[in-house]
């Protein structure tokens, strides 16, 4: 059994249930972190809408609360969803504002006394482009 993310009459997204109970518990748990609903709407009879409009909005939201986010453990657990996220935006063809993101990491990797501090933007957007191979096959 599967379940189908749809924009328009466009599947984006046909993953196991399992994948999409994990997925959709994420995105209610994110949706309140960022304070905007994320244009993706109830699976019903094993097909979810998403609202284009709605979700970009959330997808820019959801990128600037990851980059503003300096706790070790909390940035660890959010970046498989973000860029579970991002696949999904960009299989849906909506453009993505890294503007912020990358002012984010520009000033923490200024000031970072971590030597090892990393340039997680082109981590993410790599995470992000082996999922969508995943998302689309």
């Amino acid at each position: 059994m599967s379940q189908y993310y749809a924009l328009g009459d466009r599947t984006l997204w046909n993953p196991s249930n399992g994948a999409s109970r994990l997925f959709m518990s994420q995105v209610t748990v994110y949706q309140a972190e960022v304070g905007l609903p994320s244009g993706i709407g109830p699976m019903e009879a094993d097909e979810c809408r998403i609202d284009p409009i709605a979700f970009a909005t959330f997808v820019d939201a959801l990128l600037a609360w990851h980059a503003r986010t300096r706790h070790a453990v909390m940035a660890t657990l959010s970046e498989g969803f973000v860029a579970t996220v991002l696949a999904l935006a960009e299989t849906a063809n909506i453009e993505v504002n890294w503007q912020t993101a990358e002012r984010a990491e520009s000033d923490c990797l200024k000031t970072a006394s971590d030597p090892h501090a990393r340039e997680w933007t082109a981590a993410l957007r790599q995470q992000s482009r082996e999922l969508v191979r995943h998302m689309t096959n």
